[in-house]
Parts: C-alpha cells; structure tokens; sequence
C-alpha cells in the first residue's frame, strides 16, 4: 500500500472514532436522563449506577407526579407548561411583527446612519441580561405587571427583537433587489412587494428566527424567576424545574421527568424545522 492510501485509510478511521466519540458525550446524558425518568426511586437507590430499565421497572408514576396538580399531591407541570407555551408563542408572534418591518426597513431603505443602527441592535442584544435585570423589575413594578404573565412576554420581545432583526436583516440582503425592482415596475407599491415577493422567499429565515425566539423563551430563567416567584400559578417550565431541583424531599427521577419535560418540546420543534433552521441561520452569513 502507498503511504497516501495508508494516510487515507487512517484519516478515515479517525474521523469515525471522532464522531461516535463527540455522538456518545452528546447523546449519552440525554439518555440516561430519560433512563432515569422511567425508574422508581426504589429501584434507583438499590442500583444507582444502571444505564437501562428493565420491562418490570418501567414505570410512568414520575410524569403523573410531575405533571399532576399540587392539590393531587404533584408538582403543577401541566400549568407551568401551558403557561411557559403561552408565553413563548406570544413571544415569537410579537417578535416577528415587530421584527419584520424593521429588518426590511434597514436591508432596504437608504437612510442616514442606517448601519450604525443595525450594530447597535446588535450591540444591545449583546448586552448582559443581568443588566438590564433590576431597570426592567422596578420599571415593571412601577406599571404593575410583575406576577403576570404579560410582562414577562414584554420582557422577552425586548430581549429578543433586536437579535431578530438582525437575523432577518441578513437573509433580507440575500434577495437581489431586481425581483422587488421588477415588481415596482408592475405598479407594487413598497408593502405589496414587502408582502407578496420577499416574504415568501424569506420563509426559511423567519421560520428559523421564530424557532430561535421560542427557544430563548421557552428556557429563560432569569426574569422568570424575578417576575413571577411570588405567584405558583403563573411559574414557567423552567423556574419549576429549578424550584424542583432544590426540594431535598424530591426523588431524583421526578427531577429527571420534569428536565425531560422541559427539554423534549425544543428537540421535537428542533428536528421538525432542522431544515429550515439551517437554512435561515447560514443563507447570508457571509453578508456584514
């Protein structure tokens, strides 16, 4: 053998070891984190290194004792769900309403310093949530809406609207100006053509835009746990989940059903719009 087909031979080995290594540390904790769910906690405590659940130890009483409502003795994963969805779909349809004409406007138009306005979309995006955490509580305190579920869906489109629009504003650049030239020659005014040409072709985009936005939601924890710790009923997913993990009194495979409650919605979304994802997050990555 030469020693090309012998560095070819080798390279290929390598690459395969490589991936099924970075696929185990990927895929295993998610595993066992579901293994775990099934399994009473008898049967964890008498065998707490197991990898697998047999058939007789299966077991659904950890989601029931999740999802049941406090008054049934669980844990009121079924509110905290319904109000962490609410939540995150008000979000990305705010988001997007907002983010749309804004994104368009500074992919489009020509005004003055219109650059300098999208970076500091972006610069503010970057900014620390823990910054902006104690202006937002008291200026939500003085308005009256900590505990409620609307000013924690305002605090999350002003959290997201300015990386929206700059995702947006990426793919916007992407689309060759002569189709919406074209269709102003044909009497489309700047909204019909807005509406009728770029937004169909921007689909990818704005699909992978909302799954973004609905995951930043679904999982923030901070403003969660300022705004809405006082009132149970209102809790999303993730502050119960944390609330969950510090109950000393809590079996380890309740937590694991709650953390598989919380994380199964964003890989079912994730890998029905992986596609599109892909697609919007690298069309344009090359643009400034």
């Amino acid at each position: 053998m030469t020693r090309l087909a012998v560095e070819e031979r080798t390279l290929t080995v390598l690459r395969w070891l490589v991936i099924a290594f970075l696929l185990v540390i990927t895929v295993f904790p998610f595993y066992y984190m579901l293994v775990l769910s099934f399994v009473p906690i008898e049967q964890l405590l008498l065998h707490p290194s197991r990898i697998y659940v047999t058939a007789g130890e299966f077991t659904l009483g950890t989601y029931h004792q999740v999802l049941a409502s406090v008054q049934d003795g669980g844990q009121g994963f079924a509110g905290f769900l319904r109000n962490s969805a609410e939540v995150a779909v008000a979000t990305v349809v705010v988001s997007l309403v907002v983010s749309i004409p804004g994104a368009y406007a500074i992919a489009r138009l020509r005004f003055f310093a219109r650059r300098q306005v999208s970076a500091l979309f972006l610069a503010v995006y970057m900014f620390p949530a823990i910054v902006l955490a104690i202006p937002l509580f008291v200026a939500f305190a003085k308005l009256g809406l900590v505990e409620s579920l609307v000013g924690l869906t305002i605090v999350y489109v002003v959290l997201t609207v300015p990386v929206s629009i700059h995702m947006l504003r990426q793919y916007f650049e992407t689309i060759p100006e002569s189709i919406e030239e074209a269709a102003a020659l044909d009497g489309a005014g700047r909204i019909a053509t807005m509406l009728r040409i770029t937004l169909p072709l921007a689909i990818p985009s704005i699909m992978s835009t909302g799954l973004y936005v609905f995951m930043i939601a679904w999982n923030e924890f901070l403003f969660a746990l300022l705004l809405l710790t006082p009132r149970r009923d209102l809790w999303t997913v993730s502050l119960g989940l944390a609330q969950l993990s510090n109950g000393i009194e809590v079996p380890k495979t309740v937590l694991m059903a709650g953390s598989v409650i919380l994380t199964v919605p964003i890989v079912l979304l994730y890998g029905l719009a992986e596609r599109a994802l892909t697609e919007g997050l690298t069309t344009g990555a090359d643009k400034g």
